[in-house]
């Protein structure tokens, strides 16, 4: 049988204007913060319209902790009403047997993203999940209270404690009571594993793991870097601060009561929107250094990733879905709106981006250094190794025994671990 040329080319176009007849539902879970989801939602919108599938967003709690233990509940169960994961960068080696090989669909992309990244993302030399914005955090602060009291950027950790004391006692002499010096991580989950190891790395204390599988943590250096930062709570920090996630420390600094603040890129762009009290009034610079022999500026090594799970009912519907929410147009779409770090390096030399978010540019080198946590060390019991490191880390904080006790513990705990898994 043979058609009409005209009839085909009808056709044709129907089909690439109505999508196709087969379109399918997929469901992805999301734990994005701030305008996070409302981004999501609009790619997902824009995935929607040039394909005809649907796609809904499965919300869990913003805890990367939580959602860590939501995903395991989910994928031991076999579940297929997840396709579409959204991974930390430090679950690819926990969770690669119940995600789906990548590296065949993605061959032709890959090689545009930050290689340390895709290293990440890959077990046994499979490639578990495709990035879609990286992170690396930075000292927030106050330009314009600085300038005020003549204060300069702290160069060392000593610097800011005594920068946030001066601007926070003038600060409130002059009628702000709520004026804190400095806001960070300080809950027990993923978060604080993040700034301790950030503390503890600039100090010259090690990165609790080594690259060879040794437990350094257990050392005077990482001990000091713990007791400086309990000095900061009830004095520079708010005693609540034990409690604060990104969005508690955020919510503090972006109504004007705090001077410094440690966060992620997300906040940079919030920060600015109209309407903030503090729009125009900050700056961000690297996290600082400690002050002894092998000290220097430390940032943690984070972002996200989209991985498709093995029970999926669609699963290469789902990568295609992958690869558009993580293409360099998306990529683009995220940083312009929400200031998200792209995975993908050419972005960085994006004019549009350099101009609605010049942070972005600047980030590139604090990228390319930002310090791993020993996920590929400790593999399938990161999860384990990272929630001792954080409760020793808050229970030095809280004044639960010394720092040098409470890593004394620690280096036990992992070297049991270490010994039963690793």
């Amino acid at each position: 049988m043979k058609f009409h040329p005209a009839l085909v080319a009808f056709a044709v176009a129907a089909f690439l204007t109505a999508g196709p007849a087969w379109a399918v539902d997929l469901a992805i879970v999301s734990g994005d913060t701030g305008n996070g989801q409302r981004i999501l939602r609009e790619i997902l919108d824009q995935y929607e319209k040039k394909t005809g599938n649907k796609v809904t967003v499965v919300p869990v709690p913003p805890s990367g902790t939580d959602q860590f233990g939501q995903y395991r509940l989910w994928l031991a169960a076999g579940s297929s009403d997840v396709d579409v994961y959204q991974t930390d960068i430090i679950w690819a080696p926990q969770l690669a047997k119940q995600l789906v090989d990548l590296t065949e669909a993605t061959d032709d992309v890959v090689g545009a993203h930050f290689p340390s990244i895709i290293q990440s993302q890959t077990v046994d030399g499979k490639l578990v999940a495709l990035p879609i914005f990286t992170d690396a955090p930075a000292l927030y602060y106050r330009k314009d209270l600085l300038d005020k009291y003549g204060a300069k950027v702290p160069a060392n950790w000593a610097e800011l404690t005594d920068t946030a004391r001066l601007v926070m006692d003038k600060e409130r002499e002059a009628g702000n009571k709520d004026m804190w010096g400095f806001v960070f991580q300080g809950n027990a989950y993923e978060g604080l594993t993040c700034d301790a190891l950030e503390w503890v790395k600039s100090n010259g204390g090690g990165q609790i793991v080594e690259p060879d599988g040794t437990i350094s943590i257990n050392n005077p250096k990482a001990a000091a870097a713990l007791e400086m930062a309990r000095s900061w709570v009830g004095t520079i920090s708010p005693p609540g601060v034990l409690a604060y996630q990104e969005e508690e420390s955020r919510g503090v600094w972006q109504t004007g009561n705090a001077v410094f603040m440690r966060n992620w890129p997300y906040a940079y762009a919030l920060g600015n929107s109209e309407g903030s009290p503090v729009k125009g009034k900050f700056e961000v610079t690297t996290l600082p250094p400690g002050s002894g022999e092998g000290a220097r500026p430390a940032a943690t090594l984070g972002g996200w990733n989209l991985a498709v799970s093995r029970y999926s009912k669609n699963p290469d519907v789902a990568i295609g879905l992958v690869k558009w929410i993580a293409s360099p147009a998306m990529q683009k779409y995220r940083a312009l709106q929400g200031g998200y770090l792209p995975t993908i390096q050419a972005l960085y030399d994006d004019a549009d981006i350099a101009s609605a978010q010049p942070v972005i540019p600047r980030w590139k080198n604090v990228v390319l250094n930002a310090v791993p946590r020993p996920s590929a060390q400790a593999k399938s019991r990161y999860n384990e190794a990272s929630s001792e490191f954080w409760t020793a880390v808050h229970n030095t904080l809280s004044g639960e025994g010394t720092a040098a006790d409470n890593l004394a513990d620690l280096e036990f705990s992992l070297t049991r671990l270490k010994g039963a898994a690793w």
